[in-house]
């Protein structure tokens, strides 16, 4: 994986650096799917990293990490450097590489998710070093909610149409657009239709999946060999083939997703919850490291 130069980690943490382009109007999951991925990481955090995190997060947050989950999106057009943070492009391709395809509009290498992840975790990392003076309540934030957006397929699609924005579909009886399908309408319809509109109750339905149905994959999840970097160039690769194979894949422009036959949302929703599930593990996973490192290959149990 490419190294990012100091210069850009500081980049990350500078508002005064402002990038005008052209940026996607998708928010990864929206709230309430970032609000999912930070409650299930909760859940596999050690003692001693939820302690950690605590201290670094906001009065405001009430000692809860998936408050802070969607703060990411809130602050995008305040610190429009991070824009280009919350996602990688590929030029059409079903398959993503970092040295083509992570940099921001004026082609600075890192500027992607994948970088962004690598960077507040580096910088997370050196918590106790009496030099580093990056807002590391900050940091959290923004790592928490990044590693939710590159679980997010479309988050990593095509640059042409801006992940899906630019397609303009109709589901149910709603104009919408595809990476706004992705990101919102599938979990708001299951919230709706399966948990009766509560979002715990999805939650719960996706931590007993992780126990259940997807146990025997959880190893594979957690899977990382990198030492001080973490596998977020992974979970691109899989996002981008996940949205080559579910999320574009029958969503022509001015298209109808659901109609009579709902195939579409059914075949489409265990893909999302999955995601939201891996998405919730992998961030645990980052976080025990960084902060619990005799821990680091760990997930509480539950």
């Amino acid at each position: 994986m490419a190294v990012v130069s100091p210069r850009l980690l500081l980049f990350f943490c500078l508002s005064s650096w402002i990038v005008i382009w052209r940026a996607p109007s998708g928010d990864a999951w929206g709230k309430e799917g970032h609000i999912m991925v930070c409650k299930i990481a909760e859940l596999y955090l050690t003692e001693k990293t939820a302690e950690e995190v605590r201290d670094l997060l906001p009065e405001t947050a009430g000692g809860d990490l998936s408050t802070v989950c969607p703060w990411a999106d809130e602050v995008r057009f305040r610190y429009r450097w991070s824009s280009p943070l919350h996602f990688v492009n590929t030029p059409g391709v079903c398959n993503y590489k970092y040295s083509r395809d992570c940099h921001n509009p004026h082609g600075e290498k890192g500027m992607c998710a994948v970088g962004a992840i690598n960077n507040y975790t580096e910088q997370l990392l050196d918590i106790k070093d009496p030099s580093n003076h990056y807002n590391l309540t900050e940091s959290l934030m923004f790592l928490a909610h990044f590693v939710g957006d590159i679980h997010q397929p479309l988050h990593a699609g095509f640059a042409a149409d801006l992940g899906g924005n630019t397609i303009v579909v109709h589901w149910y009886k709603r104009k919408s657009n595809l990476h706004h399908v992705w990101d919102v309408e599938i979990i708001d319809t299951a919230m709706h239709e399966f948990y009766s509109d509560d979002l715990d109750s999805m939650v719960e339905g996706i931590r007993l999946n992780i126990t259940g149905e997807w146990s025997t994959e959880v190893d594979k999840w957690k899977t990382c060999s990198n030492k001080r970097a973490t596998c977020a160039n992974d979970y691109a690769i899989e996002s981008t083939h996940l949205a080559c194979k579910y999320a574009y894949k029958d969503a022509e422009q001015d298209s109808t997703l659901e109609g009579n036959t709902d195939e579409y949302f059914f075949t489409r929703l265990p893909v999302v919850k999955k995601r939201i599930a891996q998405a919730g593990l992998r961030l645990a996973l980052i976080l025990n490291r960084i902060f619990d490192g005799e821990k680091s290959r760990e997930i509480q149990s539950i």
